[in-house]
């Protein structure tokens, strides 16, 4: 059986506020994990209005909290944004509450 994946980027859509684009990426990321969706993916994008992903490490942590099998993952963070120590300490501690779920996409370019 072929496995599917989800990328979410929490978009804001037009009259929206981030709030909202972080409960409609739970609600999505949640009906993934009903459908059988293997994982559910979050860019990273900085300084975008349109955009609630910035704060990846955090929306992972709400998204595994919210779902109950979906592994949860980054898609990725920029390591020129970030202290490579302080990933991975997030990384490590968001493996240690939901263990098997987290996935850490890592690249290399500065981002939007």
């Amino acid at each position: 059986m072929t496995a599917f994946s989800v990328l979410d980027l929490s978009p804001v859509v037009e009259g929206g506020d981030v709030r909202r684009a972080l409960q409609e990426t739970t609600a999505f990321a949640q009906a993934a994990d009903r459908l059988g969706f293997k994982r559910f993916w979050l860019a990273e994008h900085h300084n975008m209005p349109g955009i609630a992903s910035a704060a990846t490490a955090v929306v992972l942590a709400h998204v595994a909290a919210a779902t109950q099998t979906i592994r949860v993952g980054s898609g990725g963070v920029m390591l020129p944004n970030h202290p490579p120590l302080v990933v991975a300490e997030q990384f490590g501690t968001l493996e240690a509450l939901h263990p098997g779920r987290i996935d850490l996409g890592l690249g290399r370019a500065p981002g939007t």
